[in-house]
């Protein structure tokens, strides 16, 4: 019994605390004047502007690009560039496709092409061609579309150049009779 007497006075207490919180001491009330609290009561209180929501970013859609439907078609949009060359230091390593690497052959590199797949490439500088196989990844250069073997780059006069720009067409694809 005592415990709830004690209980119901502390919280008698505290209630009494919190009710007086929200309100000015007399002392304080007594010494403002009326003039003070009617000059404080007109004059216009500070609030704080409306907040304006900037209107939601509109992202433009990326710009369709048409995809093309046939490795001719796509050969035809990436068909000129730079064509290098790699031999001797090559010579009998493992290509990318498995084969192994041989720099006497009519073979070369390109990023995309399916393997087996038979390129006409042709010099834009003396207007030789040549037709390659694809069995290999590459190249790896900036603007170079593929990678000539030592025999192809010396079938178009490219091997004393090192670099030169050609014209890639599809003469075959895998499978092809």
């Amino acid at each position: 019994m005592r415990r709830l007497a004690g209980a119901l006075a502390l919280l008698l207490a505290l209630g009494l605390a919190q009710a007086d919180e929200g309100q000015e001491p007399r002392e304080a009330a007594a010494g403002v004047d009326a003039a003070a609290a009617a000059k404080e009561q007109a004059a216009p209180t500070e609030q704080a502007a409306p907040k304006v929501q900037a209107a939601p970013k509109v992202l433009a859609a990326p710009k369709a690009q048409a995809v093309p439907a046939t490795l001719s078609e796509r050969l035809r949009q990436a068909g000129r560039g730079i064509a290098s060359w790699y031999g001797g230091a090559f010579h009998g390593k493992r290509t990318a496709s498995g084969e192994l690497y041989d720099m006497h052959a009519f073979t070369a590199a390109h990023p995309w092409l399916p393997f087996g797949t038979l390129v006409q490439v042709t010099s834009l500088v003396n207007g030789r061609t040549v037709t390659v196989r694809i069995n290999d990844r590459g190249p790896f250069g900036p603007q170079r579309i593929i990678d000539l073997s030592r025999a192809a780059a010396q079938s178009l006069g490219l091997v004393g150049r090192g670099l030169k720009p050609v014209e890639i067409r599809l003469a075959g694809q895998p499978g092809e009779e």
